[in-house]
């Protein structure tokens, strides 16, 4: 594998955990590695992605008008959008933009099985009501977390139903749950590669820290679990005066992708 596609969700409020998982991977990999930002407005702009959603209250927070329930962040379903933006070919990975990743990212790529469609860290979540980043309301549904980090083996005959049409269109529940794949077509990685407070168990050195309920970027969650560490890459990344990708955004162009 000559170089490693990683996708990385890209929301507007989220600008600076982008910036330091983007850099955490930079620092730990030494292999090729070609890291996207997954942004909804160029997505849609080029003929990916139409889903119309309203924003609501002071948090910017989102309504789907496809199912009519809120989502988190702008990248909750272009994740889904992978598969076509390489073609169907190969593999790739996808991860949440409120991670911090500690290892060679290419660790999760040896991981690799081809008789998957996919694989992720299969959670096993109770979901306690109440609301998470950005004052999102919590929500319970099938697989709960597992594309919060996925590889995608693009290629599999499983995957080709994930067109633009159907990503479109299909239910926030039924993408998030894999619906479209059989349990047998799900690869389970390491539990350290998707640590979550409170979900994964503690007796594991993360590999991958997920923020998932709030991250130190955030005014109510700077005390967070592994605050200090997200800081120290944060403070890293300034001071190595990195430029950031407002304006690099708007030069993507996805279907060169594949």
């Amino acid at each position: 594998m000559s170089e490693l596609k990683i996708f990385i969700g890209y929301d507007d409020r989220e600008k600076t955990a982008y910036e330091v998982c983007k850099y955490s991977i930079e620092k730990h990999t030494k292999s090729n590695v070609k890291i996207i930002p997954l942004y909804h407005r160029e997505l849609r702009r080029q003929g990916f992605f139409q889903r119309p959603w309203l924003t609501q209250g002071h948090d910017g927070n989102r309504m789907d008008l496809i199912d009519g329930k809120p989502f988190s962040t702008e990248f909750s379903h272009t994740r889904f959008l992978i598969p076509e933006l390489t073609g169907f070919s190969g593999w790739a990975l996808f991860m949440d933009c409120d991670m911090l990743v500690r290892c060679d990212i290419k660790d999760v790529f040896d991981l690799i099985d081809n008789k998957y469609a996919a694989m992720c860290v299969q959670h096993r979540m109770n979901v306690k009501s109440g609301l998470k980043m950005n004052g999102t309301p919590q929500q319970s549904y099938s697989r709960k977390n597992w594309s919060s980090f996925i590889l995608f083996n693009c290629g599999h005959t499983s995957n080709a139903v994930l067109k633009k049409e159907i990503v479109n269109t299909a239910t926030g529940g039924w993408l998030h749950g894999l619906s479209w794949l059989r349990d047998s077509e799900i690869g389970d990685l390491p539990k350290e590669y998707n640590w979550i407070n409170g979900t994964s168990p503690g007796n594991i050195h993360p590999k991958v820290i997920h923020y998932s309920e709030g991250g130190p970027w955030e005014v109510d969650y700077q005390e967070c679990a592994f605050a200090d560490e997200w800081y120290r890459y944060f403070t890293a990344l300034n001071d190595e005066d990195l430029p950031m990708p407002a304006d690099s955004l708007k030069t993507i162009n996805y279907g060169l992708l594949r």
